[in-house]
């Protein structure tokens, strides 16, 4: 690993010198541009439209443009005599409890390693932190760019640096039209939440992988040995629910089935199938979805209708109701929603 920044961590009086690392590696298939008809690869030049003629990197300068058209110039030993970016501090400002911050403000990862001399500054800070259970919000300049930042304790004993957005960067919701209050019944509820507890657990990612990745490089392999690509059915698409219980009451089903609850167990309290209150199996009209197949139901109650189905209807295997996800955990009473991974 190489260090892409070094400075110091100003923590009151007490500087610790520090190494910026980057925490992740981005796994993107890269595609080359090729023009068609000979396969060459196309090339992008730097054209300067004046001169007619390719210009250089050295020849290259940044440009604001102030009004249109106008253009100020400014030039990299500017921007690194400004103060706060030739002081390459991380300045701690604030420590606050992690469930305080919403992921949205959360950015990119690094790691900060100890510079020398900087070991025990570096774990005084660590260890104070664990025991307080707090994390340090800080201020620092990456690149030419300021950014808050949440130092913290990761694993290992490694201290972990988020950056972070600004207040001003975070876009306000204010627009969005469609989001309504609609009366929910208590049943509805009940169902809702008992599927969440359904699907509820720890989070490990190692159970997840990009699966569009491995696709896309299986075909590339198959076209590498000259096999034939197989084109894959395209999955049905999903209907709008109709009927919301019905709904619910699948995919408790579906998400029991798929954790391997035993044949015939028992739903949670309220939430069976045959609870006071609730629709009765079997309601026509549940989810507008053709040639989905009915799912066997919870003891006793034969040919309920699996999620987004048509009951009764012949044909294709059930799919989940949309926006569930299965297998994600429930975040913690009273903390924000973790929008990524923060150990």
């Amino acid at each position: 690993m190489r260090s892409m920044w070094k400075g110091s961590i100003s923590f009151g009086l007490v500087t610790i010198p520090v190494k910026l690392y980057a925490s992740t590696e981005a796994k993107d298939i890269r595609f080359n541009y090729l023009h068609d008809e000979c396969q060459s690869r196309v090339e992008y030049r730097k054209w300067c439209p004046v001169h007619e003629r390719e210009v250089s990197q050295d020849e290259i300068v940044r440009g604001y443009e102030y009004e249109k058209g106008q253009y100020v110039i400014v030039r990299d030993e500017e921007l690194e005599g400004i103060p706060i970016a030739a002081a390459r501090t991380l300045d701690i400002v604030d420590f606050v409890r992690l469930e305080q911050i919403d992921p949205i403000y959360f950015d990119k990862t690094y790691y900060l390693e100890p510079g020398e001399g900087g070991s025990k500054a570096y774990a005084l800070l660590r260890r104070a932190m664990e025991e307080t259970g707090r994390i340090a919000i800080a201020r620092v300049v990456i690149r030419s760019k300021e950014s808050l930042a949440a130092i913290r304790v990761f694993q290992n004993g490694v201290l972990a640096l988020e950056t972070m957005h600004f207040p001003e960067e975070i876009r306000s919701p204010v627009g969005l039209t469609g989001i309504v209050e609609p009366e929910l019944r208590e049943q509805e509820m009940r169902m809702a939440t008992g599927l969440i507890e359904s699907l509820s657990g720890d989070f490990r990612p190692e159970k997840f992988r990009d699966e569009y990745r491995e696709a896309v490089l299986g075909l590339i392999d198959a076209k590498v040995a000259g096999e034939e690509v197989v084109r894959l059915e395209q999955a049905p698409e999903r209907g709008r629910v109709v009927d919301l219980m019905e709904a619910l009451r699948a995919s408790i089903r579906q998400a029991e089935e798929t954790r391997g609850a035993a044949p015939g167990a028992e739903a949670p309290a309220g939430l069976g199938v045959g609870a006071p209150g609730l629709a009765p199996p079997g309601v026509p009209g549940a989810v507008g979805v053709p040639g989905a197949a009915a799912v066997p139901g919870p003891a006793g109650v034969p040919g309920t209708p699996g999620p987004g189905v048509v009951p009764g209807a012949p044909g294709a295997t059930p799919s989940p109701v949309p926006g569930f996800i299965p297998g994600a955990a429930a975040a913690p009473p009273g903390t924000a929603p973790v929008g990524r991974p923060l150990p």
